[in-house]
């Protein structure tokens, strides 16, 4: 039998060039710091540059590796610069996390067809263009990788109060990761995907001033933190995962029904 690592060492990213989207805010900010936490040279990218540069300065200031890199999820040429800058500064991406993604919060009916497209375009448009860049590259060189798709538990779950195309992106990001790892399987790059329930972000907080606090209606009463992925997103960033792929961890805290 092989002499794999044990799970504590199989977590480090040493090595490793992560590139992770929608990283200016909320789940995005942490998953930055948590993968360059664990020793991958992590490339940030969103299009605040603002924030860009904040984020960066922090994870040097905790003893990280970053490099940010504007990136528009809806300009497919916008992606693939990105993806060349980001090689360029860090060498070959081998982690992938697919993060940036924007709310409907309207009913179907009332969309505007702007409004469609540009959450088509960011939410699942975007990341098959960029998953397929990162993937040819890795195909290309004969070097293993992974990536990582943001859906929610909104892809299980719709109560009918708006958030309908979101809903169906989120749906089609779980179909994507499935198609893709098996599809990519023979290369060596796993991909999977986390559908979180309530976190704290700033969507999140715009759904708050939308319909108020709604924390004390969940089992246990919580929105939660994102430090609380933490530990599944390293375990699909890292060898402890080697044999999983197609996969869809739903990290919802019981909030939503099954």
């Amino acid at each position: 039998m092989t002499d794999y690592p044990l799970p504590h060492a199989s977590l480090d990213l040493s090595g490793s060039v992560a590139l992770v989207t929608g990283a200016t805010a909320g789940l995005g900010w942490r998953f930055a710091r948590t993968l360059a936490a664990a020793g991958a040279r992590v490339a940030i990218a969103g299009r605040r540059n603002a924030k860009l540069q904040e984020l960066a300065t922090l994870i040097e200031g905790e003893g990280g590796v970053s490099f940010p890199v504007w990136i528009d999820m809806a300009d497919a040429a916008s992606i693939r610069v990105a993806v060349d800058a980001a090689e360029q500064a860090l060498g070959p991406i081998t982690v992938l996390v697919n993060n940036a993604g924007i709310p409907d919060a309207q009913r179907a009916t009332k969309m505007s067809l702007e409004l469609i497209d540009s959450v088509i375009d960011v939410n699942l448009r975007g990341p098959f263009i960029l998953s397929c860049e990162v993937a040819r590259r890795l195909i290309e060189r004969r070097v293993p990788g992974r990536i990582v798709n943001l859906s929610s538990a909104a892809a299980f779950h719709y109560a009918g109060e708006g958030a309908a195309l979101y809903s169906t992106t989120k749906a089609a990001v779980v179909r994507m990761t499935e198609a893709l790892a098996v599809e990519w399987a023979r290369f060596n790059i796993n991909v999977n995907a986390i559908a979180p329930g309530h976190f704290a972000s700033e969507m999140m907080s715009g759904m708050i001033e939308r319909i108020g606090d709604f924390s004390d209606k969940l089992p246990r009463k919580r929105i939660c933190d994102p430090a609380l992925l933490d530990s599944t997103l390293l375990y699909l960033c890292s060898a402890a995962s080697e044999c999983v792929t197609g996969t869809v961890i739903r990290a919802d805290d019981g909030q939503f029904p099954r």
